[in-house]
This record gives structure tokens, sequence and C-alpha cells, in this order.
């Protein structure tokens, strides 16, 4: 027979179960992870949107510190503790830029990894032999511009830095590579390398350098795990939201599309409308603008072919859009500079070119993408004086984002090479401190 079939064993059963009450704790956890999860939410918000009123500026109460800032004299009008207001200054520290720039043309020095004119890929491994073109000339431009300059050396003793001459641009366009043959590419180029020099082995890579200005760069190292974490990416895909990308070892590579000569109407343009976008609907960031601006009569947002020139709705804007496609970078912001148009960066994670030496709040406007919504309240919202100063900066900053053949002071070329200069100290070391051997072998 069942036992719950005897009457005075199920009642005691029943007795038990109304008696018996659930811990207290089994409801306290899901109701404190539901709590959790509301605050992350809401501070992701309030430090991502305008949607919040900022907090206090707390800087007077905390020493402010500065990545790279050299030990240099503090300008004359520095406060005690050296701490200073220099938002209306294109340059974080023009004072200490310019002692820092000088040395750096001084005494920087660069080696570049040797391969002859008849190696089967000097295509990819020396610098092009015309002028270059296109989106992603700033690879080419540097390489071109490097090899000519007098930061490079001979002799790798004096060297600081080693350049990785690859060029992923030309590399993707062989077709004996392609991209599905460049991280194989890649990984035998460095195995080479590690074995008939003995530079990289002494530091891990960590005082070489490689440059790429398409996206396919970053994925080009998968099989050269040590190129990626140990030497200085100088990329033009430099996002704080990858992982392969690491802030402050890494570098950005300003997209700039080359032009010469200036706009003939630069500074006589008018300027009807608040602002503008063109470009390919390839990210939820760019379908979101499209959803609610698109029909706007201010704020011009076009994914289609222009009824006018694109250099003229540039000219003819206050502010141009720089919005996040496929990647965080486009050309855009350079464009903007280029035609003396105030940039409005929709990018979240993005890792400006040039952010530790350039004062980008003086020359542009950053919005979180989830503020779209609010993008004409807050254009509108920036008064005809704070414009103008934006304005007048975007003048000055212009050289900052040009390509030379003949590089001048200042330019994007002397400013690439002011990241790298920066960036010596934490990869150069004695040849004392390193023990070598030429059978160390190079693990990808």
């Amino acid at each position: 027979m069942p036992l719950l079939r005897d009457p005075s064993m199920a009642s005691l059963v029943l007795l038990y179960l109304s008696q018996w009450r659930l811990p207290r704790s089994f409801f306290f956890i899901p109701t404190t992870l539901a709590l959790a999860t509301s605050l992350l939410i809401l501070f992701y918000i309030s430090t991502t949107s305008n949607l919040f009123p900022p907090l206090p500026n707390l800087s007077s109460f905390a020493p402010q510190i500065y990545p790279f800032q050299s030990q240099r004299s503090l300008p004359p009008n520095s406060a005690p503790n050296g701490n200073y207001d220099n938002n209306n200054e294109v340059f974080h520290d023009t004072h200490i830029f310019v002692q820092d720039y000088k040395e750096m043309k001084r005494s920087f020095k660069i080696y570049v990894y040797p391969h002859r004119k008849d190696d089967p890929f000097a295509n990819a491994l020396l610098p092009v032999d015309f002028e270059p073109a296109g989106n992603y000339a700033s690879e080419s431009y540097f390489k071109k511009v490097l090899m000519e300059s007098h930061f490079i050396t001979n002799d790798p003793i004096q060297a600081q830095l080693f350049f990785l001459p690859f060029s992923i641009a030309r590399l993707r366009h062989d077709p004996r590579v392609g991209v599905g043959g460049i991280q194989d590419f890649i990984r035998d180029y460095m195995f080479n390398i590690s074995h008939k020099y003995q530079y990289w082995n002494r530091t891990g890579g960590a005082d070489h350098f490689y440059v790429a200005c398409h996206s396919i760069g970053r994925s080009a190292m998968e099989k050269a795990t040590q190129v990626k974490f140990n030497a200085i990416q100088l990329v033009c895909s430099s996002s704080y939201f990858l992982s392969g990308y690491v802030a402050h070892k890494d570098a950005c590579l300003p997209q700039i599309w080359p032009r010469k000569q200036d706009p003939p109407n630069l500074l006589s343009s008018n300027r009807t409308k608040i602002a503008f976008f063109a470009g390919g609907i390839n990210s939820p960031v760019r379908e979101r603008l499209l959803q609610v601006w698109r029909n706007d009569s201010e704020i011009f947002v076009n994914f289609g072919r222009l009824n006018t020139s694109y250099a003229d709705a540039l000219l003819g804007s206050m502010f141009c859009l720089h919005v996040k496609g496929f990647e965080v970078n486009t050309a855009r912001i350079a464009d903007s500079l280029y035609y003396g148009c105030v940039p409005v960066i929709i990018a979240n994670y993005y890792d400006l070119p040039f952010a530790d030496i350039l004062n980008w709040k003086s020359f542009s406007v950053v919005v979180a993408t989830l503020d779209i919504p609010l993008l004409k309240k807050i254009l509108k919202g920036i008064s005809s004086d704070e414009y103008m100063r934006l304005r007048n900066n975007v003048l000055k900053v212009r050289n900052q984002f040009q390509w030379h053949l003949s590089p001048i002071d200042y330019d994007a070329f002397h400013m690439v090479m002011y990241e790298l200069w920066l960036r010596r100290s934490f990869s150069t070391a004695s040849l004392s401190t390193f023990e070598h051997s030429k059978s160390t072998n190079f693990v990808s």
C-alpha cells in the first residue's frame, strides 16, 4: 500500500507543507540583481548622454593627469599646481608641445627593415612610386614621406623605433595574397624578421610599429598576436571598444583624402545649413540618423546622389557630421576641417587622431549616438560667439590634417611622428637590458 494512502500520514505531510516558508534569500537575490542591472543602465545613460545635466566641475579639487606629458618647464601662465585654463587653445599644452616637437625633430630616429627592389613583394614592402590618393592614402603617404625624411637611420643602434614596412592596403589588392592570405603573409614575414634580425626578440616587438588605414589591418594580425599586443599599431580604425586596440600603446592614424590648395571661397562661403551629412547606410547609427532627420529642413542627411557638389555642401554648412559606419573612422573629419566646417563627431569609443596633443573640444562637437534625436537642440544651443571660436580654431588645425610630399612643420606627417616619439619611452631600452639569441623563435 502506498505511504500517502494512510490518512494519518497524509495529514502530517499537509501540515508540514502548510507551515513551510521559502527562505527570505530566495526573494532577495533576484531583487538585488534587478536593482543592480537598473543602476548600471542609468549609469551608462548618464555618462554617454546629454539627457542628464552634467555634474559640477571638480577639477579644482583634484590634480589633473595628462598622458605622455613630458618633464618640461611650465609655461609662464601656469597656475602653481601646473594646471591652467586652456579650453580655448587648440593644443592641450602649447608650451610643452613646441619644446618636445623640436626635440623630436632633432633626435628621433627610426630603422626600417630593408628590402630590395627585386623582392617579390617589393610592391607591398617599399614606398609607392606615385603620389598616393583615395580613401586610404594616409598609409602610403606616411611611408613614402618617412622613407625620404631625416628620421631614417641605417644604424639600428641609433634607432628608437623599428618600422615594419608591409602595406596592408597593397597586400589587400595583391592577387597572390588578397584579404584571405594577409594573416599568413604577416605571420611568415614576422617569422623571417625575428630569425634574421635580433631587434624584435630583444623587446618582444615593443619598440616596433606598423601602419594600416584599412580596417582589415586589425584582423591581419590574428596569426601574429605578438604584433597586435606588443607592437605599436598606427591605425585609422582606432576604437576603444575593440580588444585588439590598446590606447596609449597604439595610436590613431588620421584618415585623410588628399587635396591640394585651399577652396577658393573658404572664408567667404555662406553657410546657410545647420548641419550636413552624406554617406552610405552601413551601420545602425546611420540608420538612426536617417530615421530622425531625413526630412528636416535645417539638418541635411543624404544617403543618395547629391544635388550639389560635395565640396559646396560642406562649404554651405555650419556643422559637418562624422557618423560611425562600419568603423568609427572615416575621412569626413579631415573633409570638414579642409572646408572650414566645424566637425560633429557621432562615433562612440573613437580614439580621435592626436587626442593627447589636440584639444578637440576647442574645434569640434562630440555627440553620443544616444543623443541623435537631440542633435538640433545641441547645435542650436551653441551661441554665436562659441561657434565663431570653434570655427576659428578649425582654421588653426587644418594643417595638422593635411599630407604633403615635402612635409612642412606641424602637418599630418609630423603630428604622426610626434605620436610615435611620445611612445618611444615606453618601448625602448638599453641593449644591455636584454639577452639576445638568434635562435629565439617568433611565437604567433
